[in-house]
């Protein structure tokens, strides 16, 4: 066992409230998806927030609304039944900035929002909808030739030809890509960003610094982007939870854990577009000016039903990640089963992991990648020593997969290998075996490889690797 396996993770705290309950009908909410009730949110919200908090309950019906936020001391239960539609109503989602994919960006402001928080919570067994197709771009390759012609009547906008087209859901979405970010830095950069407004699709739930939270029982879907995005958050409960996006969803991750401590993920289901369960810290070097890692993460009997990765750490990495540790999940389908990956101009350190009873079932890809060449090639020569990441003390214990393109995939850099693996009691059907480059001390005890369609054709190794090797007889 490594030293790291024993250490003790901090309790992670739940948020407490108040005996104090009222219901969002309370202050003038009109069930039905027709009249927006932000107000009645808001006031639900304002009011048991001043008396020192408690639960806003939404009772059963479609509840139309523009944005949400989250204030200290309230919990949001949404009952059985109940479903809160989110508008995509312009003048209701302000420009702002914020942090997206590991860095400063600008966004319109998030259907489900909090910052700085204390004490919070979503609650109840109802749902939270994104309305994230009108957001959204589609790719042509990823829809049948019914869908197709079935997003083409609704007018937007296309471009490119055959395969490669994309259809945008209107004239702003596609001048945004055209145009590119309007960094948020920039003069005036708000201002200029109004007419690609389209462009700037928010996550679904965005919560910033925030302590003590709990996401327990709901659906979060049809997200314009990522669905649940904590950021720089401490002792977070996610329970119970079902957190969906259509397979064809553009950046349509799962859960995106960003530099958090304390965090607890139990029995919670993914069924999305990108990668499900995913562990950030922020991008490159102006990234790392901040010590904020992402540790203390507990993520256990969780499924997966479809994803680019089951459990994912990066592409953002660079403020570092550290004790994890992920037990009894199952990952049916998708693309990529374990995945870490990263790219030179990173940085940071992923070390002190543990996966064990991992079970998968047709993965068209690796079972498990480690991949440093994310993004393609850069620049060698202008790579500081600091931007080169690092991998190691990762171990993979009770590892099973029935079915997929490659076993293990281990792919690092000649800067800094990829180190000190550690597979124990894995169990893979694969068409291709094992490769691995750029990599030092992978440790294989009892690792087993059989041939799809052909379990004569095996191997088992038991054996300490010191430098990188391919092993593929098929």
């Amino acid at each position: 066992m490594q030293q790291f396996e024993t250490i003790t993770y901090p309790k992670v705290e739940l948020p407490v409230f108040p005996d104090r309950e009222a219901h969002v009908t309370e202050f003038g909410a009109v069930p039905g998806g027709l009249v927006s009730n932000t107000g009645a949110f808001r006031k639900g919200m304002e009011a048991l927030h001043q008396a020192g908090g408690g639960t806003l309950t939404v009772p059963a019906g479609i509840w139309l609304t523009g944005p949400i936020t989250l204030l200290s001391n309230v919990n949001l239960h949404v009952e059985r039944g109940a479903v809160i539609l989110f508008s995509h109503n312009e003048a209701e989602y302000p420009l702002i900035q914020t942090s997206y994919e590991g860095e400063d960006r600008i966004r319109a402001l998030s259907p489900i929002h909090a910052r700085d928080a204390e004490n919070i919570a979503i609650t109840g067994g109802g749902t939270l909808d994104g309305n994230g197709h009108l957001w959204r771009l589609v790719k042509r390759s990823k829809m049948t030739d019914s869908q197709w012609a079935q997003l083409l009547r609704r007018g937007g906008v296309t471009k490119g030809e055959g395969a490669k087209e994309v259809w945008f859901p209107s004239q702003s979405s596609y001048d945004g890509h055209m145009n590119k970010d309007i960094k948020p830095h920039e003069e005036n950069a708000l201002e200029r960003a109004k007419p690609y407004f389209d462009y700037y699709r928010p996550v679904l739930v965005s919560l910033i610094g925030c302590r003590r939270v709990l996401l327990e029982g709901v659906t979060f879907q049809n997200s314009p982007a990522w669905n649940v995005h904590p950021l720089f958050c401490q002792h977070v409960t996610i329970k119970d939870v079902f957190i969906r996006n259509p397979w064809n969803a553009q950046n349509g991750d799962g859960l995106d854990l960003e530099s958090c401590k304390y965090v607890e993920i139990v029995n919670t289901r993914f069924d999305v577009g990108d990668d499900a369960i995913c562990m950030k810290a922020g991008k490159n070097a102006p990234a790392r000016k901040i010590q904020a890692p992402t540790e203390y993460v507990t993520i256990r009997d969780c499924v997966v039903y479809h994803g680019h990765g089951g459990f994912v750490v990066g592409s953002e990495m660079s403020r570092g990640l550290k004790n994890i540790r992920v037990e009894n999940c199952a990952f049916l389908g998708t693309d990529i089963g374990i995945r870490f990956k990263s790219t030179l101009g990173r940085g940071g350190v992923v070390e002190d992991i543990v996966l064990d009873g991992i079970h998968m079932v047709d993965i068209p890809k690796q079972a498990v990648l480690f991949t440093m060449a994310y993004s393609g090639a850069l620049d060698e020569s202008q790579i500081d020593p600091e931007d080169v990441p690092e991998f190691r003390n990762i171990v993979m214990r009770n590892i099973t997969c029935q079915g997929c393109g490659q076993a293990i995939q281990v792919d690092g850099l000649k800067q800094l290998p990829i180190h000190d693996l550690y597979f124990e009691d894995v169990n893979i059907v694969a068409r291709h075996g094992i490769r691995c480059e750029m990599a030092q001390d992978i440790h294989l005890r009892n690792v087993t490889v059989v041939k799809e369609g052909r379990e004569e054709e095996q191997k088992t190794f038991s054996e300490t690797v010191q430098d990188g090797f391919t092993y593929d007889m098929w």
